[in-house]
C-alpha cells in the first residue's frame, strides 16, 4: 500500500525520539543523567502512557531533587485543516536515574491557537 500526501506529510514531520534499546548516556559530574536523556525518557515514557507519539519537547529543567521535569507535546487528536489539531502537553517528572516518577497532562488547546487563549 503506497503512502499518501497526508502520510508523507505526518512522517517528516514527526521526530519521535528513540524508544528501545539505545546506547548508555554517561551521566553528568555528580552522577545524574544529561537533560537530552532526561528529554529522550520522558517522550518515551509520555507515549507509552498515553498511545500518542510525542511531537515536540517544550521544556526540560532541572528540579530541586535532583531530577528533571520535561513538557512533552503531543497530537490528541489530528483534523483537517491541521492548524484545528487538538495538541497537550504532558508534563513528565524523572528521578535523577531516569525512572518516571509523575506525569500530568497541563495544556489543552488547538494547534493554530495563540498563546494564552482559552481553549
Amino acid at each position: 500500500m503506497r503512502a499518501g500526501p497526508a502520510d508523507e506529510r505526518d512522517n517528516r514531520r514527526r521526530r519521535a525520539p528513540e524508544c528501545g534499546p539505545s546506547e548508555p548516556v554517561a551521566p553528568d559530574r555528580e552522577g545524574r543523567i544529561t537533560a537530552e536523556r532526561a528529554a529522550r525518557l520522558a517522550a518515551c515514557y509520555v507515549a507509552e502512557m498515553t498511545g500518542k507519539e510525542p511531537e515536540n519537547l517544550t521544556s526540560v529543567q532541572r528540579t530541586d531533587d535532583r531530577g528533571w521535569r520535561v513538557d512533552v507535546e503531543v497530537v490528541e487528536l489530528r483534523r483537517i485543516p491541521e492548524t484545528t489539531d487538538l495538541l497537550s502537553v504532558y508534563q513528565a517528572e524523572l528521578d535523577q536515574d531516569g525512572t518516571l516518577q509523575s506525569y500530568r497532562r497541563t495544556q489543552r488547546y488547538t494547534r493554530g491557537q495563540v498563546q494564552g487563549e482559552p481553549t
